[in-house]
């Protein structure tokens, strides 16, 4: 079978542990400081990273989009075993909504002509779930989501895909996007002589202008968004203890009928 080429999307994002910021100018996710490695996206470099370990010269390579030309998150995703990395960083992409998110992993993609585009399901500090399918789309390929499983067969991928009830069994020719589940797989920690791997192995670091689109597309001005204010979410109020002296139960539908849940 001929070498495949796996591409893997992934998110370098603010540590979660760390108090978040917003840009006081455009309301966005303050980005400024290092980013890591978005822990759903580490399901999908495993994913994938076990599908190139079936194959002798398959080879997995991350997409990313990132400010500042940072890096330390693909540096872990490369030292889990990635072979190499395309970096689209540009101070135009500031401000870049899903879509045009979309359109630059698609044309960073393009230069890989992968066999297979593995993405998590969402980003954890996006959380709107359309940017993989958007990305089929730009490229005119089949998607297939909520992926618990992927095997190859011939020039095929087949997929458990998960439902309420249980999985579908889907096919699908390649090249495909498939998104990957959180906990379907258990990524490898790095190990020391990955880490110390990952530090020469290569990251193509591209702009807007390399990739061909217009910085129209993009950034504030390409943005069908725009948050116009962010403030704090209202305190709860303690809630109301119901003592049941034999009414609790028509003090409680009083209190539905009065919210209008019933």
């Amino acid at each position: 079978m001929q070498a495949m080429n796996v591409v893997v999307c992934v998110k370098q994002i603010p540590d979660p542990a760390a108090p978040a910021s917003l840009d006081e100018s455009t309301h966005t996710l303050d980005r400024t400081g290092k980013l890591i490695l978005d822990d759903s996206d580490s399901y999908g470099v495993e994913m994938a990273l076990q599908l190139a370990d079936t194959e002798a010269g398959d080879e997995v390579v991350l997409v990313s989009m990132a400010p500042n030309g940072e890096v330390s998150g693909l540096r872990t995703a490369l030292a889990m075993g990635a072979a190499k990395a395309l970096l689209v960083s540009d101070p135009v992409l500031a401000g870049t909504d899903a879509l045009g998110t979309a359109k630059v992993l698609a044309a960073a993609i393009r230069r890989v002509e992968p066999d297979l585009v593995i993405a998590a399901t969402e980003s954890t500090d996006g959380y709107t779930g359309t940017l993989p399918v958007q990305v089929a789309e730009i490229l005119g390929l089949p998607s297939v989501t909520f992926a618990k499983s992927i095997s190859i067969d011939g020039s095929n991928v087949k997929v458990e895909r998960q439902t309420e009830a249980g999985y579908d069994e889907v096919e699908s020719p390649m090249p495909v996007v498939v998104t990957v589940t959180a906990g379907v797989v258990e990524p490898r920690y790095p190990s020391f002589k990955g880490i110390m791997a990952a530090k020469s192995k290569p990251v193509e670091t591209l702009t807007v202008a390399d990739l061909g689109l217009d910085a129209s597309e993009v950034g504030v001005s390409g943005s069908r968004q725009e948050i116009v204010d962010v403030s704090e979410a209202e305190s709860r109020s303690g809630g109301e203890i119901v003592v049941d002296e034999g009414d609790g139960a028509d003090r409680i539908v009083a209190f539905l009928e009065q919210i209008k849940v019933i």
